[in-house]
């Protein structure tokens, strides 16, 4: 598989703090791959060197061979890239459907000119209806996201992100706040979009499901790449085991309850 992604030893330095350095990795076409580490390990702030939020101090990032550091997030997403954040923020005042609809016409609102000369919607409702019947929650098109419960909203955020056609998602986070039966669910749900076509990124403090799931496994540990491999052979590496349980752990290995009490944490 062809790598849609390469990331080439981006470095980011905060205020004389290092919080990635020198990570290297790509992602190939096709592949859901899991980025993960302990809580403060520099995965979401590698995210969003990749959606350009963050300005790397040094290193490149490339979709499809092009380099995209020079470009603002909203270019970076029309050239492929969509954010399945783990903080979920529709928009209250609009129905579930319509938020998925106004993503699906980001093309038609790029700008106000643009705008103007696209009035019928049609499409982007069908799409957003399409999407909702993907992700299980059609019944809920044209109630209220203020209503929801947090299994509802994760899937309403998958499915907006998915709107925008991506040729890369970015999941940060999808399973925090969910039970363990949500999460499987969802997690089955993220398998199925991936065999669809879609190439992934998961970053995910769940590991059963991480390694339920993944294919491949890149792994951080104080903004360094530390492993990268096959799921079951990285998680038998010692260091691996000891960046998540400590150093006195090497026969040990990290299991879901370990990783999961940190969902909320920094990443």
């Amino acid at each position: 598989m062809s790598a849609l992604l390469s990331v080439g030893a981006v470095t980011v330095v905060f205020d004389g703090i290092t919080a990635i350095s020198d990570v290297s990795f790509d992602v190939r076409q096709g592949e859901l791959l899991g980025l993960i580490g302990p809580n403060g390990a520099g995965k979401t702030t590698m995210l969003r060197v990749i959606t350009g939020v963050v300005k790397a101090t040094a290193g490149t990032v490339q979709l499809e061979g092009k380099p995209v550091d020079g470009l603002p997030t909203h270019l970076r997403i029309r050239r492929g890239l969509a954010l399945s954040q783990q903080i979920v923020r529709p928009f209250r005042d609009m129905s579930v459907l319509d938020n998925v609809a106004l993503a699906a016409g980001a093309d038609k609102t790029a700008s106000p000119v643009k705008a103007l000369f696209h009035r019928r919607c049609e499409r982007e409702m069908q799409t957003g209806q399409a999407l909702l019947a993907r992700l299980g929650i059609a019944q809920h098109a044209h109630e209220s996201p203020a209503i929801q419960p947090m299994g509802i909203l994760k899937r309403l955020e998958l499915a907006r992100a998915l709107a925008l056609a991506p040729k890369l998602l970015l999941l940060d986070e999808p399973l925090a706040g969910l039970n363990s039966k949500e999460a499987r669910l969802l997690a089955d749900t993220i398998t199925d979009i991936n065999r669809g076509g879609t190439t992934i990124i998961l970053i995910e403090h769940n590991l059963g499901e991480v390694l339920r799931i993944c294919q491949r496994l890149v792994v951080l540990d104080n903004g360094k790449k530390i492993a990268e491999g096959e799921p079951e052979a990285v998680m038998h590496d010692a260091t691996v085991r000891a960046a998540y349980l400590g150093t006195g752990a090497a026969g040990s290995t990290p299991t879901t309850a370990t990783a999961a009490g940190g969902q909320h944490a920094a990443a």
